[in-house]
């Protein structure tokens, strides 16, 4: 591809990672105002309304079964890491929850390799071992106290959710190839509906009428990200994209001083670097496993 091809789907992703960043502040603000579960689930209703009007206006056709089966499985994946993401940036700066995010690609690696039989190479085990001393740093700082009592737990949280996000780029390879960015957001937010509703009759109320625009702005951000992303990594190799995605970090750490007064730590820097710079090598061994690093995906 040209340099001048290039620069649209680089933007567009610029963009979409941007917008991530935004989204997950607006979360952790709305977590903290209304409680996760019901930033979670007033989200997922306006996303999936957001997503049926521009299914209609776009003529989109259902899916059939088998496609309709991996936006079921991505989904459920997806709305469990949101629950553990969004519940640890109520906990943690924003910056140090995505840095520790980013271990989600080298992750992802064993589990092609568990999941799809590939194969990893010793360059990206070294790579691998060069992200967990990165997520080792951070940890580092969480354990000299000077930090709340279950922000370890968030720590912990982020990792966990970093293992289902894994998991989500293995699945995300095939959706890509049979659903449209409309139809892939639609129903990443109708399944996460579905996955939340159960515990509406003990845990939902009405968000307070100042909430409401947070929420819409949540949904319209997460949608609008999500779909710039597909659209961006449609149209440009994966490899050349890849350290745009980090650029969170730099996003998540202005968001999060901008909006809740986070510093940003020595060993949160240095250990998000440390991971970058172990995903970036495994990249050049790899690159189809390292698609779309955000973990504000969800």
């Amino acid at each position: 591809m040209s340099s001048r091809g290039f620069a649209i789907p680089f933007a567009v992703c610029c963009i979409g990672v941007a917008l991530f960043s935004v989204m997950d502040a607006a979360m952790k603000g709305l977590s903290l105002s209304i409680g996760l579960y019901n930033a979670l689930f007033w989200r997922a209703v306006a996303g999936t309304v957001m997503g049926a009007v521009l299914m209609l206006l776009a003529r989109q056709r259902w899916p059939v079964a088998a496609v309709l089966r991996i936006h079921l499985l991505r989904g459920v994946v997806v709305a469990a890491m949101a629950l553990l993401f969004f519940w640890a940036i109520m906990r943690l700066p924003l910056a140090e929850a995505i840095a520790l995010s980013f271990i989600a690609p080298l992750i992802a690696l064993y589990l092609a390799a568990l999941l799809l039989g590939e194969k990893v190479g010793r360059q990206a085990i070294g790579a691998s071992l060069l992200g967990l001393l990165g997520v080792g740093v951070i940890l580092s700082g969480r354990l000299q106290g000077r930090y709340e009592p279950d922000a370890l737990l968030g720590a912990l949280a982020v990792l966990a959710s970093a293992v289902l996000f894994a998991w989500n780029l293995i699945i995300q390879r095939r959706q890509a190839q049979v659903a449209s960015p409309i139809e892939v957001a639609f129903f990443q937010h109708l399944v996460m509906l579905g996955a939340f509703a159960p515990g509406a009759a003990l845990l939902l109320a009405p968000p307070p009428l100042k909430s409401v625009p947070l929420v819409v702005l949540a949904a319209a951000l997460a949608f609008t990200s999500l779909a710039s992303l597909a659209w961006a990594y449609a149209r440009a190799e994966a490899q050349r994209l890849i350290p745009v995605e980090y650029s969170a970090f730099l996003w998540a750490a202005i968001m999060g001083w901008l909006v809740f007064g986070e510093r940003l730590t020595w060993t949160t820097l240095a250990g998000a670097l440390l991971i970058v710079a172990g995903c970036l090598i495994a990249a050049r061994s790899k690159p189809a496993d390292l698609a779309h690093v955000e973990a504000g995906a969800a």
